[in-house]
């Protein structure tokens, strides 16, 4: 569990003032929906970050949160979130109980693509000291490379308990490169391609050795006092020996950013898929007080693995949560689900200009043009007629017009985490997202116009209208 005081942060307001992306009363809804986006991206460099931003925003709202290990005393209209590990998950308790009235839930996921430091990391090579790194999800490794990087995530500290204690960190400044090699050592990468290979070209540098004397007597800069160092400038004193463990990610250290001719784009990392989280979290932080149903985000880790852990789409997180909420008869849960709807939120593929054969049809989602359905006839997508038609129904009374996308027949269809909750929990389920370009890249490209569409459209979702 992440210390109280990690949780604590600045407000969501201060944060917004704060933020270089926050614009005066004059700008649109639109642009501010995309700027505050912009202002959770930039938080959340981590799966554990982006959970304590998530967990700062929703406690600005009136949420409280609640241990997993304790008895709850729920009443209608409460407002609460329980986090485990990266995953977080928030409701609002309805006015009629789960069995008459059923859960409104909206999924997303917390991670996204990456590297991730292994833990003995530190290697000394040919003059330079690196770091040994492991590759987190279908990353596309090109675009990492002569990127300015640095690491966040949680440290384990010995405070003398069992698990230690866990703290987050953050470097916030350019630490690390991967360079490419030079064009002249390798003359054909313009016509033949380049090709990493994920343990020898994907290293990354971050140090020097001092000298050839050093080379043989001076002990290389190692992780765990950078880490003990950084903690203690942020108002801790940490013994390096007391670190136990680590979850740190790579990341780039450009900010998110609104771009294009007429400030129509965004251009940022992770939106796959924190961009989802925050209009997530901003439908239900932003949702009427009372409600017969019990309203639900269920914000998961490791999505972008496969969701095997005890608190990923796979495990018995969102269930168990689900459980408590309908009550204790031993067909409550069953009877609830039966009159509940999970929209599965994650990023979608926009049709590329350059590689437009690389869709379907007729089934070319354009940037800006409002969110996603997502379709895959193998249950890739949990979409069927009945959900899609939900969805398309929740556009038309927010005034939005939906996109559609299928995988062509001869390409392999991406999953997310909705037929995985799907399954495991019985929800009837619809996959959506906005549309996005390089996917996947290091730093990915979206429209602002979406951001505030699928706002509109969860918030009509959570307003049962």
């Amino acid at each position: 569990m992440l210390t109280p005081d990690d949780r604590a942060g600045s407000s969501a307001a201060e944060q917004m003032a704060s933020s270089p992306h926050a614009h005066d009363a004059t700008m649109d809804a639109t642009t501010t929906d995309a700027d505050a986006l912009l202002t959770y991206i930039d938080a959340s460099p981590s799966p554990y970050h982006a959970v304590t931003a998530a967990a700062a925003r929703l406690t600005e709202a009136g949420f409280d949160e609640l241990a997993l290990e304790q008895r709850w005393q729920l009443q209608p209209g409460g407002r609460h979130f329980v986090i485990k590990g990266g995953s977080i998950a928030a409701f609002i308790v309805g006015s009629s109980a789960p069995v008459d009235s059923g859960f409104l839930a909206i999924g997303a996921h917390t991670d996204s693509p990456n590297l991730r430091l292994k833990p003995q990391p530190d290697l000394r090579r040919h003059g330079y000291h690196q770091l040994a790194v492991e590759i987190y999800g279908g990353v596309l490794l090109s675009t990492w490379l002569d990127r300015d990087l640095s690491l966040a995530g949680r440290v384990v500290i010995d405070d003398g308990s069992d698990g230690g204690r866990s703290e987050l960190v953050d470097f916030r400044r350019p630490l690390l490169r991967i360079p490419n090699l030079a064009i002249h050592l390798e003359r054909t990468v313009n016509t033949d391609g380049l090709k990493l290979n994920a343990q020898r070209h994907m290293v990354p540098i971050w140090a020097l050795e001092r000298s050839a004397k050093a080379a043989k007597d001076e002990p290389a800069p190692a992780l765990r006092q950078a880490l003990a160092g950084q903690l203690s400038d942020a108002g801790r004193e940490i013994n390096p020996e007391a670190i136990l463990g680590w979850d740190l990610c790579l990341y780039d250290t450009q900010p998110a950013a609104i771009a294009g001719l007429r400030q129509e784009l965004i251009h940022a990392a992770r939106l796959d898929n924190l961009a989802s989280c925050h209009t997530a979290l901003t439908a239900l932080t932003t949702a009427a007080a009372e409600h017969p149903a019990t309203r639900v985000i269920l914000l998961y880790d490791h999505e972008e693995v496969g969701s095997r852990s005890a608190h990923g789409a796979a495990s018995p997180f969102a269930l168990d949560l689900l459980g408590r909420l309908a009550g204790p008869d031993h067909d409550a849960l069953t009877r609830a689900v039966a009159r509940s709807f999970l929209i599965s939120a994650d990023m979608a593929h926009a049709v590329h200009p350059n590689y437009a054969d690389k869709h379907e049809p007729g089934h070319r989602p354009v940037l800006g043009r409002g969110p996603v359905i997502k379709t895959n006839v193998s249950q890739a997508y949990a979409s069927d007629a009945e959900s899609s038609a939900r969805f398309v129904r929740l556009c038309q009374r927010a005034g939005v017009e939906p996109q559609h996308f299928v995988s062509r027949s001869d390409l392999a269809c991406g999953s997310t985490i909705g037929p995985i909750t799907a399954g495991r929990v019985g929800l009837p389920t619809v996959d959506v997202g906005n549309p996005l370009l390089s996917m996947h890249s290091i730093r990915e490209m979206a429209a602002v116009e979406d951001v505030g569409a699928m706002q509109k459209v969860l918030g009509v979702f959570f307003a049962g209208r």
